[in-house]
């Protein structure tokens, strides 16, 4: 297929992407060579690993275990912390000549004010961020902050205070009224919505008669996830009037089209480029098709369509 048969370009957030492909938090390592422009064909922006004021080590124990669909990880948000992202990893990011989003952990109401201000005062410069609001925190009693529409309001509350530039604000499936997070989290200044995260899940060491996680709990993403991913991306949509970015089990350019179809201006790749590094093209070149095929000129046609 010809990617140049459409214009896949789309305004997303207050950024512009040249396709609607948007490479996930934490999957993409920051070795130079994959953030080379020639190395990232159909990517329209990247997000960094998750970024947290102080350095974190991580979980212990069993990280990452493979099921028949997906995959489940207790990574634990590690990372060297926002001074050692500035020294060592922005430098190599800003070489991908893509916009690009610095992922930030939503601690306590403190820590991210402080992460912030560090980031915003970069001489370098940073565009934009993805504020993470699946994490659990002491400040909410140990649930995440996007668990609750009061809670979302106020972490978006406290980072809008400290950030001025575009604000995605990356959701989890686990609240149980995520429309009402999601216009809690618009109502303090969002300018998109990442739809969603990782669902909860677990597994068991057979051999050890266990739970193969020392948090018992991990992280379930991979083809599994995908039709819950896409009915979160529908209730969102019809809840806001802000972009939002399809997340969950996209593996393939259908998954996205259907995503797109349902309401997300753009789309997050996670997972599936353990498998496939050349994701991305594969997608935009397959959308770009799609969109020829349906006789649609540019991707802003297609997005909500199914919802008319």
């Amino acid at each position: 297929m010809n990617s140049l048969r459409a214009d896949l370009s789309i305004a997303v957030g207050g950024l512009n992407l040249e396709t609607p492909l948007v490479i996930a938090s934490g999957v993409w390592p920051y070795d130079p060579a994959l953030w080379s422009p020639e190395r990232l064909e159909g990517v329209g922006a990247l997000c960094t690993k998750a970024v947290s004021l102080q350095p974190r080590e991580g979980n212990r124990g069993v990280r990452v275990w493979e099921t028949p669909c997906g995959m489940l990880n207790s990574i634990g948000l590690q990372n060297s912390g926002v001074r050692g992202f500035l020294k060592n990893a922005l430098a190599v990011v800003r070489n991908s000549g893509r916009p690009f989003l610095v992922n930030i952990v939503m601690e306590s109401a403190q820590e991210v004010r402080e992460n912030l201000a560090l980031l915003r005062d970069a001489p370098e410069g940073i565009e934009a961020v993805e504020l993470n609001i699946s994490c659990p925190n002491a400040d909410c009693d140990g649930m995440a902050w996007g668990i609750s529409p009061e809670s979302a309001a106020r972490a978006v509350a406290i980072a809008r205070s400290e950030w001025k530039g575009p604000l995605w604000v990356k959701l989890t499936p686990q609240a149980p009224d995520l429309p009402a997070v999601a216009k809690a989290a618009e109502s303090e200044g969002a300018d998109a919505l990442v739809c969603g995260n990782t669902w909860l899940g677990m597994a068991m060491d057979l051999k050890g008669k266990r739970p193969a996680f020392q948090r018992v709990t991990a992280g379930l993403s991979g083809p599994a996830v995908f039709p819950l991913a896409l009915r979160t991306v529908w209730q969102v949509c019809g809840a806001v009037s802000i972009p939002v970015v399809g997340c969950g089990g996209v593996s393939r350019w259908e998954d996205a089209a259907a995503m797109i179809l349902a309401g997300a201006s753009a789309v997050e790749v996670g997972s599936a480029l353990f498998t496939d590094f050349d994701l991305p093209r594969k997608i935009t070149e397959g959308l770009a098709g799609y969109l020829a095929e349906e006789g649609l000129a540019d991707l802003a046609g297609l997005v909500g369509l199914g919802r008319k």
